[in-house]
């Protein structure tokens, strides 16, 4: 009977620790840095190239002032909108390899974002100019999916760009280290740009390879879905 007393107020006694430690308040965090999922749809004439693309973006944030609502933002990231596989072989098919060929954007970019609110639910905007990379890369692995030996990039095209979004995040988790679900919407105003598709590369039968570039406004719309963490928070007095 004596145990089951000092158990149960070593039971107590915890969960008023954790209690305690839960219910610390912090300040809203001073810098924040987030990974997120995107979806990518060409606009205006890009369209007659591609119908979308898909990849990755990371994007972090400085705030500049105490209320934590005008912020400095940076952000990287690109997405892939064209795919070739090609099976080859080497030393009489004894070998085989896969050429694998992708079409790429990647873009940068850093600028000023100024959140309405701050807190659960934090709406913001943003505007950034950087650059974006129109690259097509083509890499040699092996047929059962090992790691690449080689690569060749065999176009690329460099752009200044702008690009104008807004989102929200929405807070899953407080404390010290905040978690929030960030969603988002951008614009990215790449003006012209040279890049290829798929069927753009033409192997010839005397082992050259031949281009067929495309010259057209690269504008596109991205979709993103992600996840934000906060630092930089102290404990409320």
């Amino acid at each position: 009977m004596g145990n089951a007393r000092w158990w149960m107020a070593l039971g107590v006694g915890f969960a008023l620790f954790t209690g305690g430690i839960q219910a610390q308040e912090y300040s809203e965090p001073r810098a924040l840095v987030g990974l997120s999922f995107v979806a990518g749809n060409p606009l205006g004439d890009l369209g007659t190239f591609f119908d979308e693309g898909f990849g990755a973006q990371l994007e972090g944030s400085w705030a500049m002032t105490d209320d934590r609502r005008l912020r400095l933002r940076a952000d990287l990231g690109g997405l892939v909108y064209g795919r070739e596989r090609l099976g080859l072989c080497l030393s009489s098919c004894r070998i085989g390899v896969d050429l694998t060929t992708t079409n790429n954007i990647f873009f940068g970019g850093f600028g000023p974002e100024y959140a309405f609110a701050t807190g659960a639910f934090e709406p913001y905007v943003f505007g950034t100019m950087g650059v974006s990379y129109f690259a097509t890369i083509s890499s040699l692995s092996g047929a059962d999916e090992s790691d690449d030996y080689f690569d060749t990039t065999n176009y690329s095209d460099v752009v200044m760009a702008w690009k104008l979004g807004g989102g929200a995040r929405v807070r899953v988790h407080r404390g010290k280290h905040p978690v929030s679900l960030d969603f988002g919407v951008e614009r990215h105003q790449n003006g012209i740009a040279n890049f290829l598709t798929e069927g753009d590369i033409l192997d010839n039968p005397d082992s050259t390879v031949t281009l067929f570039p495309n010259r057209s406004e690269a504008n596109l719309m991205t979709f993103r879905f992600g996840v934000s963490v906060g630092f930089g928070g102290r404990l409320r007095d």
